[in-house]
């Protein structure tokens, strides 16, 4: 009797075990090429109503992309050229023999502002690229901050994520922060 019901166990797993291989076999991707021709790629999708681009429509997309790096690039540039003037103007007031005290005084103090401002700006630049923005600008003046950033990457939530991202290396009003779409 014992021997009897071992092998019906036994059965019932060899037949579990075949109709998992099978089961296993029917849904697996590893099928070869000349029963599906269907590839698959990491991180491709397929939209239901989504509507295929024409060559132009690239064109156009690259050149606005291509525009809007040149506009960051070009303004980055000019910033740092004027940051360096003024850098240098300072240095200039400071080494200068005949200045007065008074004027070497607001010469440390503008190079220490604009040393600050520098560090901050780059700080905030940082975090919003951390964040998922590709190119971003950040212009500080006395009681307001301007940030840049391109049009295409602005989202709903997008203000919010800039905002937090100044504040948490500013201390100034909320409101007097402001966004611009390159």
């Amino acid at each position: 009797m014992k021997f009897q019901k071992r092998h019906i166990v036994l059965a019932a797993l060899v037949l579990a075990l075949a109709a998992a291989v099978f089961i296993n076999w029917q849904f697996s991707d590893d099928t070869p090429d000349l029963i599906s021709k269907v590839s698959k790629e990491l991180g491709a999708a397929t939209y239901v109503n989504a509507d295929v681009a024409t060559d132009d429509e690239v064109a156009d997309v690259s050149k606005q992309t291509s525009a809007t790096d040149d506009f960051f690039a070009k303004a980055t540039l000019e910033r740092q050229q004027s940051y360096d003037e003024a850098i240098e103007l300072a240095q200039q007031t400071l080494k200068l023999s005949d200045s007065s005290d008074d004027a070497k005084t607001k010469a440390v103090e503008q190079l220490s502002k604009l040393e600050d401002n520098i560090v901050t700006q780059t700080n905030i630049e940082g975090i919003l690229k951390g964040k998922g923005f590709s190119n971003c600008l950040c212009y500080i003046s006395d009681s307001n901050c301007t940030i840049t950033v391109p049009k295409k990457e602005l989202k709903d939530n997008s203000p919010l994520i800039i905002k937090d991202a100044v504040l948490s290396q500013l201390e100034i009003d909320f409101n007097s922060i402001t966004i611009v779409e390159a």
